[in-house]
C-alpha cells in the first residue's frame, strides 16, 4: 500500500506525482518486482484522484517498463530494463559494475570446424578448428541473454571458467588486449527455443548483437552473436553534433 501526500498547489500535475510516487516505491524496494498495484479505483479513491489522473500515471510507467498489465491478474511491477552503454565491454562486466548480480549457464561448449562465415569474422582457414560456446546469461536469477561466442582454435576455455566469469575476462587473463571491434545491432523474433530458454512467449521481439573483436595486433579474437530479451534489454549511446 502506497502512502503519500498529494500536493494540490504545486504546479507539478496530479498524475505526474503519482507516478514520481510509485517509481519511487519500486526503486527503493517497497514495491519489489512481482508485486501487484492496487487498482485504478482504489487508487483514485485513497487519495482523491480522478480515475483518468491515475490510469495516466500508471501509463507512464508502463512506457518506463516499470509496470505491467496482465488480464486476470492485474497490474505487476517488474525488473527494470538492462541498459547498456555501446563500448567495448562484456555483459557480465557491464551487470556486475552495476551490482545485477550476473549468473551463467554454459549450454554447450565444442570444439568444431570453422564454417566459411565464421572464417570469414575470425580471419582463420574454412575448416580450421574453432571453439564455439553458447551461455545463458541471467541477471538477479531471470534470463536475458543467449550468447553464442567462436574464439580461434588456440584458446581452451573451460565450462568452469566460463561459468564462473565472463568471456572477456578469461581472454584479459589469456594475456590479450582487447582494443577495438565492429558490432552491429538488430531485432527479430524469438524462435521457439530462444522464447523458452528466455522464458519469453512464442515469437517475442529481441534484439540481436554481433561483434568481432580485435585486440592491439589487430588479431580477431572473437566473433559472437547474441540475442537479448527486448522486454527486459536496451542498447544506449551517445550522439555528438558535428
Amino acid at each position: 500500500m502506497l502512502t503519500f501526500d498529494i500536493d494540490r498547489s504545486s504546479p507539478t500535475p496530479l498524475y505526474f506525482q503519482l507516478a514520481q510516487a510509485i517509481e519511487g516505491a519500486i526503486t527503493g524496494g517497497a514495491l519489489p518486482a512481482g508485486s501487484r498495484l492496487e487498482n485504478e479505483v482504489l487508487l483514485a479513491q485513497r487519495y482523491g484522484l480522478s480515475r483518468p489522473t491515475v490510469r495516466r500515471a500508471v501509463q507512464e510507467l508502463v512506457d518506463k517498463g516499470l509496470l505491467v498489465r496482465k488480464r486476470g491478474v492485474g497490474t505487476q511491477v517488474i525488473q527494470p530494463h538492462v541498459r547498456r552503454s555501446v563500448e567495448l565491454t562484456s555483459l557480465y562486466d557491464d551487470l556486475s559494475r552495476a551490482g545485477d548480480a550476473p549468473t551463467t549457464e554454459v549450454l554447450s561448449l565444442d570444439r568444431v570446424p570453422a564454417p566459411a562465415d565464421v572464417a570469414k569474422e575470425l580471419d582463420v582457414t574454412e575448416g580450421d578448428e574453432i571453439v564455439v560456446v553458447r551461455r545463458l546469461r541471467r541477471s538477479h536469477g531471470e534470463p536475458l541473454a543467449l550468447l553464442t561466442n567462436h574464439l580461434p582454435g588456440r584458446f581452451e576455455p573451460t565450462v568452469e571458467q566460463l561459468t564462473e566469469r565472463g568471456l572477456y575476462q578469461y581472454l584479459r587473463a589469456q594475456g590479450v588486449h582487447l582494443r577495438v571491434a565492429h558490432q552491429r545491432i538488430g531485432a527479430r523474433l524469438a524462435r521457439a527455443e530462444e522464447a523458452r530458454l528466455l522464458d519469453e512467449p512464442p515469437r517475442s521481439a529481441l534484439l540481436t548483437m554481433q561483434r568481432t573483436a580485435f585486440d592491439d595486433q589487430g588479431g580477431a579474437v572473437e566473433y559472437g552473436r547474441h540475442v537479448y530479451r527486448a522486454s527486459r534489454y536496451d542498447f544506449e549511446t551517445t550522439l555528438v553534433g558535428r
